[in-house]
């Protein structure tokens, strides 16, 4: 094993220090990734790293598994990133599709809603899946073959230009390459590394149930927020197994039969009685961001991402989708960081510095809204409801996108439904050769680019192992010729037709590994755009 003497990152006090005198359990371990917390964020950051060739060693300070409890519903923008991956196929059956919100004052409902759901273009999943966060981990831990070691805390922390050591209270050392923080608000790497963790805290307690329960009230798969006295402190949240999730915004002391009594009261004239209480805690809302997600002003080999990175209010089920995101955003750029010998000179720390400035970026933004809709708890129903269509692009998570953000990953352009910063849209396909209607989403393999012809036939100049190839022409059922050349690895080009493409298209779109859109134009700018991060 090679020397390391890495100068240690400045340690925040409450961290403890190994003992001197500490037997050492664990040989030093060599990975290409470190994944300290093993939730959703760090289970699909493991998932995708290990599908993309590199080794990772997970650590996790928790217990054990989650159990009980945590977030509750994946977006349509998580649901398509989770077909990608290969898992969303085993979460669908478990978990309840719900895309209606309602609202119920004086004993009846006053209004229904789903547009913001239903009008959503290109998208498969035009809903929330309601389902426990446990069930996501243990879906994402099946897929895994690397243990989470857990009941295991790093103690220290320390990087160079070339990699991170850590060291954990069970004596174990690790080197890698890269690490990702992802445990938790609490973060003691991101203590550690002493990046500011600033925002605001309202003074505002939620209760969260889940519950089995009996009722009178007319059952229906609805997010359904109650009013009283012109407030909106009471939701009701459909969940899986004939579970019931309520979050009561309470003052003053907070137990369970206060928010119970609080349920009741809100869902009068209707009775309710709580059959069985799976689990019940209360938390603080909290509005906080990481003032840098990469270590070293951006340039560093530590990142942080999901809670560690960024809290809020769960009002528009935002935590876990939000998590979700960080991890398909990153995964993809470690690999390229750590494996591809094909890069340009400075692209591994672009690639990781553009996660900071977009996943950041959002996170912002996500805060801001989960902000406001925590305020208007305090405000009537249909106020309440305004603002989710408002923010609703968040909410589905299908608004989320990156132009504007200063990107590096970003040129700005456009063509029809095609915008660099975009989400890519899941559009309906016709394979030319067997004549088969499929989905985009549907054949796309995480970790690699699609440049897709759109209109045209293009000269499919290789960057060896990095793109996708995808040809698109609008009713043209002939066998279209495609020039270029392949190195043996290069995948096939495939050619299909869609409806969305007309007769006058003729440009090429690149679609980054996390399903956005990098670049839109004509002529060679694709090749421009991919040169700046791989030698072709």
């Amino acid at each position: 094993m090679s020397e390391r003497s890495p100068k240690p990152l400045r340690r925040h006090s409450n961290i403890p220090t190994m003992a001197e005198n500490e037997t050492n359990l664990w040989p030093e371990e060599d990975v290409d990734l470190a994944i300290i917390g093993g939730g959703p964020t760090g289970l699909l950051s493991a998932l995708l790293a290990t599908r993309l060739g590199l080794s990772v060693r997970i650590i996790d300070g928790k217990s054990g598994p989650l159990e009980v409890g945590r977030a509750d519903a994946l977006n349509a923008r998580t649901q398509q990133y989770l077909e990608v991956v290969g898992v969303l196929n085993r979460l669908l059956p478990l978990g309840i599709k719900c895309n209606t919100s309602s609202t119920f004052s004086e004993g009846d409902f006053k209004s229904r809603q789903s547009y913001w759901w239903t009008s959503l273009e290109h998208c498969a999943h035009p809903n929330f899946l309601m389902i426990g966060q446990s069930v996501v981990e243990q879906v994402l831990k099946d897929d895994l073959d690397i243990p989470v070691c857990y009941q295991e805390k790093v103690v220290s922390i320390s990087e160079t230009k070339d990699g991170v050591t850590l060291n954990t209270d069970h004596g174990r050392k690790v080197h890698s390459k890269y690490a990702i923080a992802a445990d938790g608000a609490r973060s003691t790497v991101r203590q550690a590394l002493d990046i500011n963790f600033t925002g605001t805290k309202p003074e505002m307690v939620w209760a969260v149930l889940d519950t089995f329960i009996d009722t009178d009230f007319p059952l229906c798969s609805e997010i359904i927020t109650f009013q009283l006295r012109g407030q909106s402190r009471v939701s009701w949240i459909p969940r899986e197994r004939g579970m019931a999730r309520f979050y009561v915004l309470l003052d003053g002391d907070i137990t369970q039969k206060r928010a119970e009594d609080s349920i009741r009261e809100h869902m009068a004239p209707h009775r309710i009685d709580f059959v069985k209480t799976e689990w019940f805690s209360t938390f603080d809302v909290k509005e906080r961001i990481a003032s840098t997600f990469v270590s070293n002003q951006g340039t560093g080999r530590i990142i942080l991402a999901g809670d560690a990175a960024h809290v809020h209010s769960v009002n528009g089920g935002q935590g876990l989708n939000t998590g979700i995101a960080d991890a398909f955003s990153l995964g993809w750029r470690l690999a390229a960081a750590i494996k591809n010998s094909n890069l340009t000179s400075g692209a591994a720390v672009k690639l990781i510095r553009s996660y900071d400035t977009e996943r950041r970026a959002v996170a912002q933004e996500v805060i801001d809204v989960a902000a406001t809709l925590v305020r208007d708890t305090n405000h009537t129903a249909k106020q309440y409801v305004s603002t989710i269509e408002k923010n609703a692009g968040y909410i589905t998570g299908m608004g989320v996108s990156y132009d504007g953000t200063g990107s590096e990953l970003i040129e700005d352009s456009e063509q029809n439904i095609w915008k660099a910063g975009k989400r890519c849209p899941d559009i309906q396909l016709v394979d030319v050769g067997t004549n088969e209607a499929i989905r985009l989403y549907s054949i796309t393999s995480y970790g690699k680019y699609l440049v897709l012809f759109v209109g045209e036939s293009g000269d499919l100049q290789s960057f060896r192992d990095i793109c996708t190839y995808l040809i698109l022409r609008a009713g043209d059922s002939a066998q279209t010729q495609v020039n270029g050349h392949s190195n043996g690895s290069q995948d096939e080009a495939r050619i299909f037709s869609s409806d969305v493409v007309t007769t006058q298209d003729n440009f090429t779109v690149v679609v980054r590994p996390d399903m956005y859109i990098g670049y839109v134009g004509k002529g060679d700018g694709w090749k421009q755009y991919l040169g700046q991060l791989y030698v072709s």
